[in-house]
């Protein structure tokens, strides 16, 4: 089925143009979401457990609280492996025929961007008050501040993709309750009104005697033979 258009994507078929591709509002902004991700998990996981000394294993920065250094690297884990599946997701994308399948990538894309905003959002607010809580520290002060900062970009970075993936979904729903018939040339503009039928140079005469009118009520001895 062609679905040329459907859903703020192209047509189904045309062929793949790398250019335009990455220029596309929705691809910049995923990778931006994939290399927050990257900060984020990479500094708690870098530097954000440090072993004490006399201490029997590592401890977390963030208030010696092991939950908030493994909230900061699972939603970061996550996202990273969210955003690569979403930029393969809009690579297929334009490749889909099928008008349910574009639907269901956009709502899957809307739900799970807002929620990931949302978990991020909850994120910066628990890291930044147990970093509040935390003892100085020589070692690792600088990663855990830049999670706690990326954190926070993140918010905004998976927030816009839930409002790209938003105006996809009122694209489709527009097209899809928008009139099947053709629109008349005189509401468009530059367009060609419809011309009339065309009509004989004798349209506005009157009535016209049929041919052989005057014979048809004469009988047999009305007819007379031709003079030589």
């Amino acid at each position: 089925m062609d679905v040329g258009g459907a859903y703020g994507g192209g047509k189904a078929g045309a062929p793949f143009d790398p250019i335009t591709f990455v220029q596309r509002p929705q691809v910049i902004l995923r990778a931006v979401c994939l290399l927050f991700a990257i900060i984020v998990f990479g500094c708690i996981s870098s530097q954000g457990w440090q072993k004490e000394p006399g201490a029997k294993q590592e401890q977390c920065l963030y208030n010696k609280n092991a939950n908030a250094c493994n909230y900061g690297v699972g939603i970061g884990v996550i996202a990273f492996l969210a955003s690569a599946g979403f930029l393969a997701g809009e690579y297929l994308f334009e490749q889909m025929s099928s008008v349910k399948s574009r639907k269901h990538y956009v709502l899957g894309d809307l739900g799970f961007s807002g929620f990931w905003a949302f978990l991020y959002f909850i994120g910066f607010c628990y890291l930044s008050n147990q970093w509040g809580k935390s003892e100085e520290t020589p070692v690792g002060t600088s990663n855990m501040q830049a999670a706690i900062a990326f954190s926070f970009f993140s918010i905004f970075s998976w927030a816009g993709c839930a409002w790209f993936a938003y105006q996809r979904f009122r694209q489709g729903s527009d097209a899809a309750f928008a009139p099947s018939y053709d629109a008349d040339p005189n509401s468009v503009p530059g367009g060609a009104p419809y011309s009339s039928y065309p009509v004989g140079p004798d349209a506005d005469g009157g009535y016209q005697e049929p041919p052989f009118s005057g014979n048809q009520n004469r009988g047999p001895g009305d007819f007379q033979a031709p003079a030589y």
